[in-house]
Order: C-alpha cells, then structure tokens, then sequence
C-alpha cells in the first residue's frame, strides 16, 4: 500500500562536494522538480466565436477561452487514497464519493466583447485565469 508520508532527511548525510554544485546542474535539478507529465493539471487555450459558447449572445467575436485540463493523481493525498480503498471495498457506499482532487480553475477573467447590435456585453467569471488540483 502507498502512502504520501514523508520523513524529513537528514542533514548530516551530506558531503563538502554537494555544497560546490555547478549553476548548471542546480538549474537541472529545479527543473526536474517542475517538470509536469501531459496529463497533470494545466491551462489550455481556445478561440471561439462568443455565439458557440451557449450563453446566448448574439457576437461573431472571437475570444481567447481558457479552461482546465488534466488529472490530479500526483495530488492525492493520504485521504484520498485511504478513501478509495474503502470505496472499493463496500466500507463507504460510492454513490457520491470523489476519490480523487480535480482540476479546476482558482481564479477567473471577465471577457468583453461587442454583440452583433453594436453594444458592449462583458461576463464575469467566463475564463479561467489560473488552474489548481482541488478536493
């Protein structure tokens, strides 16, 4: 069984040439640990015409709609496995339970356009400005 416990390390294990490392392989190392699969959550970017969104505005503008994508399984936490093990084993009825963080947006944009009788429209909270494993 997995768990995300970590165990803080120790210091002491480290040696003088570990203090002495080269800009370059510092700079690989904070990469590495920025590095995302395809698959974690992520902001993407469409245009689309205001009319195909389904609001219900009458506009051949194009706006930049930006959304969520992408899973949360790096984001998991002790609760969520433990859930999910007694999700699958019939302890917690499923029926309604999330056992997993889902990718969301945590902070929106206003877009504004001119509709097809000329006159400004803007909608709040249209587009995701930022996105973040949630639950």
């Amino acid at each position: 069984m997995k768990s995300l416990i970590e165990w803080p390390k120790s210091r002491s294990s480290t040696n003088s040439s570990s203090s002495q490392k080269s800009p370059r392989n510092r700079k690989e190392r904070r990469n590495r640990k920025r590095g995302r699969s395809s698959q974690d959550c992520r902001l993407e970017r469409k245009e689309m015409r205001v009319r195909d969104l389904g609001l219900g505005y009458d506009s051949d503008e194009i706006v930049l709609f930006k959304y969520c994508v992408g899973t949360c399984m790096s984001a998991r936490k002790n609760y969520d496995l433990a859930l999910k093990v007694l999700t699958d084993n019939g302890s917690i009825p499923s029926r309604k339970v999330s056992t997993q963080p889902c990718c969301r947006p945590t902070r929106f944009e206003t877009i504004s356009f001119m509709d097809a009788q000329t006159s400004w429209q803007t909608i709040k909270w249209l587009s995701a400005a930022n996105c973040s494993c949630v639950g």
